[in-house]
């Protein structure tokens, strides 16, 4: 991801190219490469940095005591990730690992409200605000997708929000395997997979692998 790029990231929004390495002086930034698998921030531990997709995806967990897992989120390129945490100085109530090679820059937000006076620090505490509330936004999108009591009514409600705004099609990829599937909507892989059957011969989907098109009821 080149400057021109990071400009147009909510992140850096308002800022132009001659400010954008200040601000990545001011966050500390710094690259880092990672293999698919790895874990970037671990349940239980605080961190001062923040994170930001350049390449890849990463992956959002949580794992109870008896290691049943949770996926909160999937995250791809241009999105941020631990800002609450970086922010607050808490312990971590969940893992982040790549699901695929990538590679993330790690800022720490908390530098840019030792001099809010300058314009810079003013326009990313702005920023940060308000993609916080966005993801508040994302959060809460996800209780719906877990709310009802049957497995088609959770996959109705998750590959609705999935369709492609002000798209004619509706037609669209998933970041997920059957199995993460499962793991966000918290149900069982071959219950899930047996619904997504049916849905497909009641002509409610069609599907392959991560490809799904949503079908109209004649």
């Amino acid at each position: 991801m080149n400057i021109l790029e990071l400009i147009k990231h909510p992140l850096f929004t308002g800022l132009d190219e001659k400010s954008l390495p200040e601000a990545l002086k001011l966050f500390e930034s710094s690259e880092k490469a990672l293999k698919k698998g790895e874990c970037i921030f671990n349940s239980g531990s605080i961190t001062e940095a923040m994170g930001f997709v350049l390449e890849g995806r990463i992956q959002i967990e949580s794992t109870d005591y008896w290691g049943n897992k949770t996926i909160i989120d999937n995250l791809g390129s241009g999105k941020v990730f631990g800002e609450t945490y970086a922010l607050t100085g808490k312990p971590l109530m969940v893992d982040v690992v790549a699901v695929e090679d990538s590679k993330i820059m790690m800022i720490k937000p908390r530098n840019i409200f030792l001099h809010s006076n300058n314009k810079i620090n003013s326009v990313l505490i702005k920023n940060i605000l308000q993609i916080s509330m966005n993801k508040n936004l994302h959060l809460s999108q996800r209780i719906f997708h877990t709310n009802a009591k049957t497995i088609r009514g959770r996959l109705l409600a998750y590959l609705s929000s999935c369709l492609p705004a002000k798209s004619p099609h509706a037609e669209f990829d998933i970041p997920y395997d059957r199995q993460q599937l499962a793991d966000y909507l918290q149900v069982d892989r071959s219950a899930l997979s047996a619904e997504l059957s049916k849905m497909k011969a009641d002509g409610l989907i069609d599907y392959w692998k991560n490809h799904f098109r949503l079908l109209h009821l004649d």
